[in-house]
């Protein structure tokens, strides 16, 4: 607490330090005050949490609601053209990551078993398969590439489309649909639109699966009759949209953030045994999954400081992942760091349900990179490479690179 912060209007986002750190602002202010006053655009008087121990207590307090229809929902950035929310957003069917325990806790529950680790370590071979056919694919393009396009995407999108068993050959539809959803500063009328025509198309597909059920995650579910169809089709919209977009984020970004550190590079590859750390700590040092909101249920004492009954609360989790009061040179990338403490798959009853199958991707994604492609590198300069500061994941639009030869 050395020095006095003034209280943020808006949440600071630009990414003024670099393109894997956070903004400055938020850095001087988990320094200062990890638990702060902010101020909304709309002129609502909520909090930002910052600090590590303050974010992971919050994420554990079930009185900080993840619900949107018991308080207008504020956004703490502008968006042209939206207007000022007055009412509670009505809760979406199966979306149970904006549900509480224990409506959160009935439709979770019937994916625990899909996402166990057994399972996940008894797909991890077919996951492997799947990412060296993608690198196949990749090494017979011409450089320059986008590692966006022609890798970071595809792997996570063949590997949810086959457990959800949605058709790989609709991926270019629900792809686009997702992205423009996630763009922050969206209409009202535009994202409605958008995300009616992804879960219109999830609706159909559900139905399908109930009708005539596969060997996948949604057949399972649909052949649960106490699941309707508006569930079933929020379950899928939420696995689908997570199950993809993070995964890719993490894909592409992951390798900017190691392209632009050589040396790290060179230690995994000295030695491949430091992959599953190497992952852990990407993603505690790039944090694609940002900003979380919660609101709260009473007043509630946080870091020493009062949050009262109705104020929205936003979560940074890439500050928290950077806190050093948890982690030494938090703004250091150490592939030998013994990151497990990260907070980037979320931590309390909403922990990440997929997060060992993303774990999985990313070790194949990277290692396949590293060996298969020894001279990867950026095709074009570093400042020039697109961030996502528009979107509501992380990461970037295009990552272009070349090399001089693949290996097979």
């Amino acid at each position: 607490m050395s020095e006095k912060v003034p209280v943020p209007n808006g949440l600071p986002m630009d990414r003024d330090a670099g393109p894997f750190d956070p903004p400055r602002q938020i850095t001087r202010l988990r320094e200062a005050r990890p638990v702060s006053p902010m101020l909304f655009p709309d002129g609502h008087e909520g909090w930002l949490v910052t600090g590590y121990e303050a974010v992971r207590q919050l994420m554990a307090d079930t009185r900080f609601s993840s619900r949107q229809d018991i308080g207008v929902l504020h956004v703490p950035y502008e968006i042209p053209g939206m207007p000022v929310m007055t009412e509670p957003s009505p809760q979406v069917p199966g979306l149970f990551i904006a549900m509480d325990p224990p409506d959160h806790t009935r439709l979770r529950r019937r994916l625990t078993g899909a996402f166990t680790v057994k399972r996940m370590k008894q797909l991890e071979e077919h996951i492997v398969d799947i990412t060296e056919r993608q690198l196949d694919e990749l090494a017979r393009l011409a450089p320059p590439v986008d590692l966006v396009k022609a890798f970071a995407l595809p792997v996570p999108s063949l590997v949810i489309c086959e457990l959800l068993g949605v058709p790989y050959e609709d991926r270019d539809s629900f792809q686009a649909n997702s992205a423009r959803f996630m763009v922050k500063d969206l209409s009202l009328d535009e994202k409605m639109a958008v995300y009616g025509a992804l879960t219109g198309y999830l609706a159909e597909l559900v139905t399908r699966k109930r009708a005539e059920p596969g060997d996948d995650i949604l057949s399972d579910l649909a052949r649960q009759d106490d699941l309707t169809i508006e569930e079933l089709t929020g379950i899928a919209f939420l696995l689908l949209l997570a199950g993809h977009e993070t995964t890719a984020n993490m894909l592409a970004l992951g390798t900017f953030a190691l392209l632009e550190h050589p040396d790290q590079i060179a230690e995994l590859r000295a030695d491949p045994d430091l992959m599953p750390g190497a992952v852990e700590e990407l993603m505690r040092y790039l944090s694609v999954g940002d900003t979380f909101y919660r609101y709260a249920t009473e007043d509630i004492e946080l870091g020493g400081e009062t949050i009262g009954k109705g104020s929205t609360v936003i979560v940074s989790l890439l500050a928290a992942n950077r806190d050093p009061q948890r982690f030494d040179n938090p703004d250091t990338l150490d592939v030998h760091r013994k990151a497990r403490g990260h907070l980037s798959f979320g931590h309390g009853v909403h922990q990440c349900l997929g997060q060992q199958l993303a774990r999985i991707e990313m070790r194949a994604g990277f290692d396949g990179l590293l060996r298969r492609f020894p001279t990867l590198k950026l095709a074009i300069p570093a400042g020039e490479v697109k961030l996502k500061t528009d979107m509501n994941i992380y990461g970037v639009h295009e990552l272009p690179v070349t090399w001089t030869e693949a290996a097979r």
